[in-house]
C-alpha cells in the first residue's frame, strides 16, 4: 500500500472509534428552539474551506457575526478537502471536536451520530420549522439518520467532466454521449498532442470519485444501498467488476497511466486551468476554479458534460454521483443555541448568494440562496442537471463504512498501478464489509 492512501486509510478508519469513545452522554443532545441564545464566549468551527479561493467565506461571516454581537468570538479551524480527514481523526481522538464541524452525508456522518457526537436538530431544521423551510428538503434529509435530523447543509455538490472547448476543436470531437465515445475521444486527444484527461490520485478518493459513478451507471441502485450495509451487503454483483474493468480502460488510454498516483488532485485541476490537459474529473464547487480571470482557460472556453455511461449500463443511467455537505452541532458543546444561531446566519439567504457566487462558486442549499445571474453560467446549467438526476449517488468513502472506505481507497491505487486485479479489489472489499459484518 502507497503511503498516501495508508494515511487517507487511516484518517478514515479512525471514525470507527466514534461508537466507542470513553467520556461519552449515550442519551443523545436534542436541540431546544425555544432555548434562549447567550451572545457571548467562544464558538468554534471546523470548516472544509482550508484552500486559498474559499477561505475568506467563513472569515468574511465570521467577522459580520462578531460585528452583530461583540460578545462572541468565532474560532475558525479551516482545513481542505484532503485535510479535513486527518483533523478530525485528531479532534475525535482527543474528544476535543469543535462546538460546530464540517460533516459529509452517508456513514460518515453517521459514525458521530452513533458517537453520541451530533446533536439532534430535527425540531429547529425540521421541514415545518422555520429554518427547515428555507433550506433544500432533499439536502436536509440527506443528514436524516433513524429518522432524525442531525446536519444543515450548506451546499450541492456532483461530478462532472470539466473540458477545453479550444482543445475539443483542435483535436476534432465533440462531447461525447457514451462512454466508448469518450474513450474514442481520449485517443483522438492523444494524437492531437493533448493529455486527454488529468487525473491526480495521490490523495486516492480522486479516482474512487470515477467507480462512483462508473457502479451507479452498471448497479442497480437498490443492490447499491444493500451493499451500503455490511449486514446486508453482498458486493456479488457483476456490475462491480465492470465498472472497475471500464475506469482501468478510461485509465489506461486517456491519463498519464501510473503517474497518476504520484500526482496530486490539485495539480489535476491546475492542469486543465493551464491548458496542459482537455478534461478533469471535477465537483461542480470547482468549476470557478477550473476556469476564471486568473488562468489561461478563460470562462467562456470551459464547458462541462456528466460523465457519459457505457453501453447496455443496467444501473441507473440518469444518476449523478454527489451529495449535499454540511455541518454538524458537537453534542459536547457548551453553548448549542449560540451555535445553531450562528450556523442560521451562514445559511441565510444573504449569505447563501454569496457562497453561490464567484469567486466561491458553492451552490447554496439555501431556498433562493442564488442569483443566476450573479453566478458561473457552467454551475447554473450544472445545477440544472443535478436537479434532473433520477439518483444521487454518495462518494463511496463516505457511504460505506471506514472499515470498507479504506479497501476502495487503498485497492483502486494499487488497481491503477497494476498489483491489483478488478476482482482483486472487489475480493478487497468484500472482505472489509465482512469484517464489519461480524463486529455488528
Amino acid at each position: 500500500m502507497k503511503r498516501s492512501s495508508l494515511v487517507v486509510a487511516l484518517a478514515t478508519a479512525s471514525v470507527l472509534a466514534l461508537s466507542t469513545a470513553p467520556g461519552l452522554a449515550r442519551d443523545a443532545v436534542v436541540a431546544d428552539p425555544d432555548a434562549k441564545v447567550d451572545y457571548n464566549g467562544t464558538l468554534s468551527v471546523l470548516t472544509k474551506f482550508g484552500l486559498q479561493q474559499l477561505s475568506p467565506y467563513f472569515v468574511n461571516v465570521a467577522k459580520a457575526y462578531e460585528a452583530l454581537h461583540p460578545g462572541v468570538k468565532i474560532e475558525l479551524i479551516q482545513e481542505s478537502d484532503d485535510s479535513i480527514k486527518g483533523k478530525t481523526k485528531t479532534l475525535v481522538a482527543s474528544n476535543s471536536l469543535p462546538d460546530v464541524y464540517f460533516s459529509w452525508t452517508g456513514s460518515w456522518g453517521e459514525n458521530f451520530v452513533r458517537g453520541h457526537r451530533a446533536v439532534d436538530l430535527s425540531k429547529v431544521i425540521g421541514p415545518d420549522t422555520p429554518w427547515g423551510k428555507t433550506i433544500s428538503p432533499a439536502a436536509v434529509k440527506a443528514f436524516e439518520y433513524n429518522g432524525k435530523l442531525y446536519g444543515i447543509p450548506l451546499y450541492l455538490d456532483a461530478k462532472f467532466m470539466g473540458y477545453s472547448k479550444p482543445l475539443f476543436d483542435k483535436a476534432g470531437i465533440a462531447v461525447p454521449k457514451t462512454f466508448e465515445e469518450l474513450l474514442a475521444s481520449c485517443d483522438a486527444l492523444k494524437k492531437s498532442g493533448t493529455t486527454a484527461i488529468a487525473l491526480g490520485n495521490k490523495e486516492a478518493w480522486p479516482a474512487l470519485h470515477y467507480i462512483g459513478q462508473l457502479v451507479a451507471y452498471n448497479v442497480p441502485t437498490a443492490t447499491l444501498e444493500r451493499d451500503f450495509d455490511p449486514a446486508k451487503a453482498t458486493f456479488d454483483d457483476p456490475g462491480y467488476v465492470a465498472a472497475l474493468d471500464q475506469f482501468k480502460q478510461l485509465a489506461d488510454r486517456c491519463t498519464d497511466g501510473a503517474a497518476v498516483n504520484g500526482t496530486s488532485y490539485a495539480s489535476a485541476l491546475q492542469s486543465l486551468s493551464n491548458g496542459d490537459s482537455a478534461m478533469y474529473y471535477q465537483e461542480i464547487i470547482e468549476f470557478d476554479q477550473s476556469a476564471a480571470a486568473d488562468t489561461k482557460l478563460k470562462r467562456d472556453e470551459f464547458g462541462f458534460f456528466r460523465l457519459p455511461p457505457p453501453a447496455g449500463a443496467k444501473g441507473d443511467v440518469k444518476a449523478i454521483e454527489g451529495a449535499p455537505e454540511g455541518y454538524m452541532i458537537s453534542a459536547a458543546s457548551r453553548n448549542i443555541p449560540l451555535a445553531i444561531d450562528f450556523m442560521k446566519f451562514v445559511t441565510s439567504p444573504a449569505n447563501a448568494k454569496v457562497l453561490s457566487a464567484p469567486p466561491y462558486g458553492q451552490p447554496s442549499a439555501t431556498i433562493g440562496g442564488a442569483s443566476p445571474s450573479d453566478m458561473n453560467p457552467a454551475v447554473v446549467e450544472g445545477l440544472k442537471d443535478i436537479a434532473e438526476a433520477d439518483y444521487l449517488m454518495p462518494w463511496l468513502d463516505t457511504a460505506n463504512t471506514p472499515r470498507v472506505a479504506a479497501a476502495w481507497l487503498s485497492s483502486i491505487q494499487a488497481l491503477l498501478g497494476g498489483t491489483m486485479t478488478a476482482d482483486q479489489v472487489m475480493a478487497s472489499v468484500k472482505k472489509a464489509s465482512a469484517a464489519d459484518a461480524k463486529r455488528k
